[in-house]
């Protein structure tokens, strides 16, 4: 049997799985520039295997369903996506001298795989607004920080000038 009569393995959850790697490399290349914990290669591989693991809930179990005998959820495996990256997320984080690091890293983690998942979900049109929304946070906001009074991007800016 070709590869392309096998349910699930056509050309569109090629390409969900192809935008789910691209996406999340976009994202993991703006890390991997910034010079960040985590880079072009982790945001890369969680997308694309959060993608693959909602394309395998969605499809991998066609051979096992029986008529009105096996019904499955594929929102479990997307639930426990949610779960296991958490998790990793955690471990990203540490708190020390009165400071959070990583916290950003963590989030950005959970986005790219939410990215992931949407796309193996058939739902490319999230996973891009998501994308976009992402570089937005990323490239944005720190400049509207830098103007913003009281803010701790505008007062090490101004603690740096008193300096020079």
């Amino acid at each position: 049997m070709p590869i392309s009569e096998i349910s699930g393995q056509d050309a569109r959850q090629f390409i969900e799985l192809g935008l789910a790697f691209f996406l999340s490399a976009l994202i993991g290349l703006e890390r991997e520039i910034r010079h960040k914990s985590a880079g072009l290669r982790t945001y890369t591989v969680v997308g694309t295997a959060a993608a693959l693991f909602v394309l395998i809930s969605k499809y991998g179990f066609t051979d096992v369903l029986i008529a009105d005998r096996i019904v499955l959820d594929p929102s479990r495996v997307a639930a426990q996506i949610v779960s296991g990256i958490g998790f990793i997320g955690a471990g990203l984080i540490f708190v020390g001298q009165d400071r959070v690091r990583g916290l950003t890293t963590a989030a950005t983690v959970w986005l790219v795989t939410g990215i992931g998942m949407a796309c193996g979900a058939g739902l490319p049109w999230l996973a891009l607004a998501a994308t976009v929304g992402y570089f937005i946070v990323a490239l944005v906001f720190p400049l509207i920080l830098r103007v913003l009074p009281g803010s701790a991007e505008s007062t090490e800016r101004r603690a740096d000038a008193e300096h020079d």
